[in-house]
């Protein structure tokens, strides 16, 4: 409708310009806004029930020094279930299974469990496995795009918190690539998700987890 209505108003003589106006009349409607990384994490929350993805992590120190570099695999399923499995350099084991969080350090044969609601709070769990209601534990801000990244900033509102804030890094199509935790000692963490899979199907025991029987158990 709007191109035959151009044509029909343009004289003979300039009507080989007629696309070129038609552009110009395009480059002045108004286009859908780029969805920011709030957007993109209230739709990974409200559409993703269980994630599967491997991960990478860097320690840093205040100074930006290379501390420790770990690796391994994660998952979760809501509402605050998940498992962080590292593999390499140690062999260590985060499982929050909807009640308790347990630390099982395989070198040192030591568990430590603790209370979820006491453990979750305002960590980096409770913003990947908690409910949708991030909003009371976290203050979300903006910071724009970088590196083709869209990033907010997760600001725990709790003064108690092991956190001073956490960022989430997420690529153009919505996909939850980075996230980054300074701690409140100045040491930053960087994770670097890979092959997120999203929805996928996770065996029913995937949370469960019982202690060693050599295993020494620390209850805080």
């Amino acid at each position: 409708m709007i191109t035959n209505f151009l044509h029909s108003l343009l004289p003979g003589s300039i009507k080989r310009h007629y696309l070129y106006a038609v552009f110009l009349l395009l480059c002045l409607l108004p286009v859908g806004a780029q969805a920011t990384a709030i957007d993109y994490l209230e739709t990974f929350i409200a559409e993703t029930q269980t994630v599967r993805a491997g991960f990478s992590q860097t320690l840093l120190d205040q100074n930006a020094n290379r501390l420790q570099e770990s690796s391994g695999t994660m998952l979760f399923e809501r509402p605050n279930k998940f498992r962080w499995t590292y593999e390499e350099p140690y062999q260590q084991l985060i499982v929050g299974d909807g009640a308790n969080v347990w630390f099982y350090d395989e070198d040192l044969d030591q568990v430590t469990v603790r209370k979820l609601d006491l453990a979750l709070g305002s960590s980096p769990a409770a913003l990947l496995a908690g409910d949708s209601e991030i909003e009371d534990n976290f203050k979300l801000e903006e910071l724009g795009q970088q590196n083709q990244l869209e990033w907010l900033q997760a600001t725990p509102k709790t003064s108690d918190s092991a956190f001073e804030f956490i960022q989430l890094g997420f690529s153009l199509e919505g996909d939850l690539e980075v996230m980054l935790l300074r701690d409140s000692f100045g040491q930053t963490t960087l994770l670097v998700f890979s092959k997120l899979d999203k929805n996928p199907s996770l065996p029913t025991d995937s949370f469960e987890f019982t202690p060693p029987e050599s295993a020494d158990i620390i209850r805080d």
